[in-house]
């Protein structure tokens, strides 16, 4: 009995410290180098591609505008 204990603990222990292994857990980290003039200067090369409705254009242009500081 004393036996199982034992190794009810060491089984939990473990199942731990798996968790603390490098590189087990993914951290991603986004990094926006475009400046809000080459967003603008792609989106309206989106729209006159046709890529885009010039209301779909406008929308995005304000979003744009508006996350610029």
């Amino acid at each position: 009995m004393k036996r199982l204990g034992i190794i009810g603990l060491l089984i939990v222990a473990l199942g731990g410290l798996s968790a603390c292994v490098p590189g087990r857990a993914k951290q991603t980290t986004t990094v926006n180098s475009t400046t809000t003039g080459q967003q603008l200067t792609d989106l309206k090369a989106a729209l006159d591609a046709g890529a885009m409705t010039p209301a779909e254009y406008e929308k995005k242009r304000k979003e744009i505008l508006k996350n610029k500081g």
